[in-house]
């Protein structure tokens, strides 16, 4: 499997000017389609081991719609400097990209990339609208996950991520989507495929039922990956990011755990 950074480097930047935005003693790497400081833009979350140049798919119709576009590449990720990312950094990273280009109207987040921007919003970072695609939404869920996958006991897993909490001063329990979102009043859709094999369907649909106004659009087949460059997926993202209703409304109640209004 290719690397981030080899995916990045052969990836086209399709006229991007690239900026590289300080961030403490090093810099991330970004990219802008348009003119941020003159246009509405979306601001681009990319998710783990992955880099910002993978919203290129959408490149045609934001640009169509007079939005611009700003991406860039997490910290030790694509074209920027460094080892050893985090969530927290990854959250520290986007607020420093949005403070560089001013508040987006738009922030779009794919799979890490989602709970990072629902993260960076917890901290103050505000849009009108929110595209989160195939968003993981339990750091503690997604540890077990990968102890199952490699074999490793569960009271070891929750040991391990005990360490890293100590570690770096922060509690993944308070980063679960159910306990961030009920808080975010801008509208959001969350679009999550049924078969995606990397993060849950039940993780996009937690962020859905949560969220006082987000919807739900589900597809079927399309995975983790190729998702976020379906045709069918960009257009229903921007149809909701122009004002319309898009998804389905879920909602629950203790007598209603699960159902779609």
């Amino acid at each position: 499997m290719r690397s981030s950074r080899t995916r990045a480097i052969q990836a086209p930047r399709y006229g991007a000017r690239e900026v590289r935005v300080a961030v403490g003693d090093h810099h991330v790497q970004a990219y802008a389609w348009g003119d941020p400081g003159r246009q509405p833009y979306l601001l681009f979350s990319h998710g783990w081991s992955s880099h910002g140049t993978r919203i290129a798919t959408w490149l045609p119709r934001l640009r169509e719609s007079g939005l611009a576009v700003v991406a860039f590449d997490q910290y030790a990720h694509g074209l920027s400097p460094g080892a050893f990312a985090t969530i927290p950094s990854f959250v520290e990273h986007l607020l420093a990209v949005a403070a560089h280009f001013g508040q987006p109207r738009v922030l779009v987040g794919h799979s890490l990339g989602g709970a990072t921007a629902i993260l960076a919003m917890q901290r103050g970072l505000r849009a009108d609208r929110v595209v989160l695609v195939a968003p993981a939404a339990d750091p503690v869920d997604a540890g077990l996950r990968f102890a199952g996958l490699i074999g490793l006991a569960h009271h070891a897993c929750l040991r391990m991520m005990r360490g890293f909490e100590r570690r770096y001063g922060i509690e993944f329990a308070r980063m679960q989507a159910h306990r961030v979102v009920p808080a975010l009043a801008c509208p959001a859709l969350v679009v999550h495929d049924l078969r995606d094999r990397e993060v849950p369907w039940c993780e996009g649909e937690r962020y859905a039922r949560h969220w006082p106004g987000a919807r739900l659009l589900s597809t079927e087949g399309l995975g983790h990956h190729r998702i976020m460059d379906h045709a069918g997926v960009i257009d229903a993202a921007c149809a909701f990011i122009q004002g319309r209703a898009v998804g389905e409304r879920v909602v629950s109640s203790p007598n209603l755990p699960f159902g779609l209004a």
